[in-house]
Protein backbone atom coordinates (compact mmCIF):
# COMPACT_ATOMS: atom_id res chain seq x y z
CA UNK A 1 0.00 0.00 0.00
CA UNK A 2 1.26 3.58 -0.64
CA UNK A 3 1.66 6.40 1.85
CA UNK A 4 -1.30 8.37 -0.91
CA UNK A 5 -3.73 5.04 -0.30
CA UNK A 6 -3.10 4.72 3.23
CA UNK A 7 -3.94 8.08 4.00
CA UNK A 8 -6.86 8.24 2.21
CA UNK A 9 -8.40 5.16 3.91
CA UNK A 10 -8.37 6.62 7.41
CA UNK A 11 -9.30 10.25 5.70
CA UNK A 12 -12.18 8.69 3.94
CA UNK A 13 -13.76 7.81 7.71
CA UNK A 14 -13.56 11.73 8.79
CA UNK A 15 -14.53 13.61 5.64
CA UNK A 16 -16.52 16.60 8.29
CA UNK A 17 -12.75 16.60 9.72
CA UNK A 18 -12.54 19.45 6.93
CA UNK A 19 -14.87 21.86 8.90
CA UNK A 20 -12.89 21.87 11.56
CA UNK A 21 -9.69 22.39 10.20
CA UNK A 22 -10.90 25.31 7.97
CA UNK A 23 -12.09 26.84 11.16
CA UNK A 24 -8.73 26.22 13.00
CA UNK A 25 -6.60 27.28 10.43
CA UNK A 26 -9.21 31.09 10.35
CA UNK A 27 -8.26 31.31 13.95
CA UNK A 28 -11.78 30.91 14.57
CA UNK A 29 -12.66 28.20 16.66
CA UNK A 30 -14.90 29.23 19.96
CA UNK A 31 -16.39 31.81 17.90
CA UNK A 32 -12.48 33.10 16.91
CA UNK A 33 -12.37 34.12 21.18
CA UNK A 34 -8.79 33.94 21.45
CA UNK A 35 -9.35 33.65 25.47
CA UNK A 36 -11.66 30.81 25.08
CA UNK A 37 -8.60 29.17 22.98
CA UNK A 38 -5.84 29.95 25.39
CA UNK A 39 -7.47 28.16 27.92
CA UNK A 40 -8.73 25.37 26.29
CA UNK A 41 -4.92 24.78 25.60
CA UNK A 42 -4.48 25.00 29.18
CA UNK A 43 -7.00 22.79 30.02
CA UNK A 44 -6.21 20.43 27.14
CA UNK A 45 -2.18 20.49 28.92
CA UNK A 46 -2.66 17.82 31.89
CA UNK A 47 -4.00 15.48 29.43
CA UNK A 48 -7.63 14.73 30.48
CA UNK A 49 -10.35 13.19 28.02
CA UNK A 50 -10.84 16.10 25.87
CA UNK A 51 -14.41 15.91 24.86
CA UNK A 52 -15.38 14.80 28.22
CA UNK A 53 -13.55 16.87 30.23
CA UNK A 54 -11.99 19.76 28.75
CA UNK A 55 -14.77 21.15 26.61
CA UNK A 56 -17.57 20.58 28.98
CA UNK A 57 -15.07 23.09 31.20
CA UNK A 58 -14.46 25.54 28.61
CA UNK A 59 -18.17 26.13 28.11
CA UNK A 60 -18.42 26.70 31.97
CA UNK A 61 -15.90 29.10 31.86
CA UNK A 62 -17.52 31.06 28.98
CA UNK A 63 -21.09 30.64 30.14
CA UNK A 64 -19.69 32.50 33.59
CA UNK A 65 -17.05 34.95 32.50
CA UNK A 66 -16.84 35.53 28.97
CA UNK A 67 -20.90 35.68 28.00
CA UNK A 68 -21.47 38.05 31.25
CA UNK A 69 -18.41 40.31 30.36
CA UNK A 70 -16.19 39.81 33.39
CA UNK A 71 -13.01 37.92 31.21
CA UNK A 72 -13.35 39.77 27.25
CA UNK A 73 -9.93 39.86 26.64
CA UNK A 74 -5.82 38.71 27.26
CA UNK A 75 -5.99 41.33 29.34
CA UNK A 76 -9.00 40.76 31.36
CA UNK A 77 -7.54 37.21 31.63
CA UNK A 78 -4.26 38.22 32.83
CA UNK A 79 -5.69 40.08 35.44
CA UNK A 80 -8.36 37.75 36.43
CA UNK A 81 -8.56 36.34 40.57
CA UNK A 82 -7.23 32.54 40.18
CA UNK A 83 -9.77 32.07 43.40
CA UNK A 84 -12.97 32.57 41.12
CA UNK A 85 -11.24 30.40 37.76
CA UNK A 86 -10.37 27.44 40.37
CA UNK A 87 -14.27 26.72 40.99
CA UNK A 88 -13.89 26.10 36.78
CA UNK A 89 -11.22 24.09 36.81
CA UNK A 90 -8.68 23.30 39.87
CA UNK A 91 -5.70 22.86 38.71
CA UNK A 92 -3.54 25.60 39.30
CA UNK A 93 -0.53 24.81 36.98
CA UNK A 94 -3.80 25.20 33.80
CA UNK A 95 -4.41 29.00 35.48
CA UNK A 96 -0.85 30.00 35.43
CA UNK A 97 -0.29 28.92 31.93
CA UNK A 98 -3.51 30.45 30.09
CA UNK A 99 -2.63 33.80 32.68
CA UNK A 100 1.09 34.16 31.10
CA UNK A 101 -0.02 33.32 27.72
CA UNK A 102 -2.65 35.84 27.70
CA UNK A 103 0.01 38.12 29.48
CA UNK A 104 2.93 37.46 26.81
CA UNK A 105 -0.09 38.59 24.38
CA UNK A 106 -1.23 41.24 26.64
CA UNK A 107 2.49 42.63 25.73
CA UNK A 108 2.27 42.36 22.08
CA UNK A 109 -0.45 44.01 21.17
CA UNK A 110 0.77 47.14 23.16
CA UNK A 111 3.71 46.92 21.37
CA UNK A 112 2.14 46.31 18.17
CA UNK A 113 -1.11 47.77 18.05
CA UNK A 114 -2.82 44.54 17.57
CA UNK A 115 -6.04 42.86 18.99
CA UNK A 116 -6.33 39.46 20.79
CA UNK A 117 -6.75 38.22 17.10
CA UNK A 118 -4.23 39.64 15.28
CA UNK A 119 -1.49 39.23 18.29
CA UNK A 120 -2.55 35.33 18.68
CA UNK A 121 -1.92 34.71 14.70
CA UNK A 122 1.68 37.15 14.87
CA UNK A 123 3.25 35.13 17.25
CA UNK A 124 1.59 31.83 15.91
CA UNK A 125 3.00 32.35 12.63
CA UNK A 126 6.20 34.03 13.62
CA UNK A 127 6.58 31.34 16.65
CA UNK A 128 9.50 28.56 16.11
CA UNK A 129 9.20 24.98 15.84
CA UNK A 130 12.93 24.15 16.20
CA UNK A 131 13.48 26.95 18.90
CA UNK A 132 9.99 26.33 20.64
CA UNK A 133 11.72 26.16 24.04
CA UNK A 134 13.47 29.86 23.69
CA UNK A 135 10.31 30.77 22.56
CA UNK A 136 8.11 33.41 24.99
CA UNK A 137 5.26 30.85 25.10
CA UNK A 138 7.32 27.90 25.07
CA UNK A 139 9.16 28.85 27.95
CA UNK A 140 6.17 29.47 29.94
CA UNK A 141 5.47 26.69 32.97
CA UNK A 142 3.11 23.99 31.73
CA UNK A 143 3.87 24.20 28.04
CA UNK A 144 5.08 21.53 26.44
CA UNK A 145 5.92 21.03 22.60
CA UNK A 146 1.97 19.76 22.71
CA UNK A 147 0.34 22.83 23.96
CA UNK A 148 2.87 25.08 22.09
CA UNK A 149 2.18 23.27 18.62
CA UNK A 150 -1.70 23.02 19.92
CA UNK A 151 -1.82 26.95 20.05
CA UNK A 152 0.03 27.55 17.03
CA UNK A 153 -2.46 25.32 15.40
CA UNK A 154 -5.23 27.37 16.72
CA UNK A 155 -3.13 30.30 15.58
CA UNK A 156 -3.56 29.39 11.94
CA UNK A 157 -0.85 27.59 11.25
CA UNK A 158 -0.56 24.52 8.92
CA UNK A 159 1.23 21.67 11.30
CA UNK A 160 0.35 18.92 14.04
CA UNK A 161 0.78 18.34 17.82
CA UNK A 162 3.32 15.08 18.53
CA UNK A 163 0.87 13.58 20.98
CA UNK A 164 0.11 9.93 21.97
CA UNK A 165 -3.05 9.55 19.99
CA UNK A 166 -1.32 11.58 16.71
CA UNK A 167 1.28 9.52 16.90
CA UNK A 168 -0.19 6.04 17.53
CA UNK A 169 -2.59 6.89 14.41
CA UNK A 170 0.41 7.85 12.64
CA UNK A 171 1.87 4.90 12.96
CA UNK A 172 -0.11 2.87 12.18
CA UNK A 173 -0.91 4.80 8.90
CA UNK A 174 2.85 4.62 8.33
CA UNK A 175 3.20 0.69 9.12
CA UNK A 176 0.46 -0.33 6.30
CA UNK A 177 3.03 1.55 3.83
CA UNK A 178 6.30 -0.10 5.46
CA UNK A 179 7.67 3.05 6.54
CA UNK A 180 9.18 4.25 9.48
CA UNK A 181 8.16 6.17 12.47
CA UNK A 182 10.25 9.83 12.85
CA UNK A 183 12.79 9.38 16.22
CA UNK A 184 12.07 12.68 18.07
CA UNK A 185 8.82 14.82 18.05
CA UNK A 186 10.39 17.51 16.22
CA UNK A 187 11.44 15.14 13.69
CA UNK A 188 7.87 13.82 14.14
CA UNK A 189 6.42 17.40 13.10
CA UNK A 190 8.09 17.97 10.32
CA UNK A 191 7.83 15.05 8.78
CA UNK A 192 3.94 15.35 9.07
CA UNK A 193 4.48 18.83 7.43
CA UNK A 194 6.18 17.33 4.58
CA UNK A 195 4.24 14.54 3.66
CA UNK A 196 1.20 16.04 3.95
CA UNK A 197 1.07 18.03 0.59
CA UNK A 198 2.39 14.29 -0.84
CA UNK A 199 -0.72 12.90 -0.16
CA UNK A 200 -3.08 15.37 -0.80
CA UNK A 201 -4.09 16.48 2.28
CA UNK A 202 -3.03 19.45 5.09
CA UNK A 203 -1.09 18.69 8.05
CA UNK A 204 -3.83 19.70 10.33
CA UNK A 205 -6.18 17.86 8.19
CA UNK A 206 -3.97 14.67 9.11
CA UNK A 207 -3.75 15.63 12.83
CA UNK A 208 -7.41 15.73 13.50
CA UNK A 209 -7.74 13.37 11.32
CA UNK A 210 -6.42 10.86 14.20
CA UNK A 211 -8.21 12.75 17.01
CA UNK A 212 -11.40 11.96 15.12
CA UNK A 213 -11.01 8.42 14.46
CA UNK A 214 -10.99 7.39 17.58
CA UNK A 215 -13.90 5.02 19.24
CA UNK A 216 -15.23 6.10 22.16
CA UNK A 217 -17.74 3.29 23.77
CA UNK A 218 -18.49 1.68 19.81
CA UNK A 219 -18.97 4.43 18.66
CA UNK A 220 -17.08 6.90 16.45
CA UNK A 221 -16.02 10.52 18.32
CA UNK A 222 -17.66 12.08 15.12
CA UNK A 223 -20.78 10.41 15.88
CA UNK A 224 -20.59 10.75 19.51
CA UNK A 225 -20.19 14.38 19.68
CA UNK A 226 -21.63 15.56 16.39
CA UNK A 227 -23.68 18.19 18.10
CA UNK A 228 -20.72 19.12 20.28
CA UNK A 229 -18.26 19.42 17.63
CA UNK A 230 -19.96 22.69 15.41
CA UNK A 231 -19.51 24.86 18.80
CA UNK A 232 -15.63 24.47 18.35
Amino acid sequence: MTLKEAADSYMRQVPEVNDYVKRCLRTERWDGHVVLMIVDAAFTSIGLNYFQSVVPRVEQFRQEFVVTGKIRSVEDLTASNESRLVKIWKNKRSWHMAREVAAYLSRLKEEKGFDDRQAFIHWAMNASLDKWEEDPVGRIKGVGINSYQYLRMMGGVDTVMPDKIVKRVMAEMLAKANLPMPATDIEFVKFMERIAPEVGYKAIALCWMTWMVQSEAGMSRMEKYKELLPKI
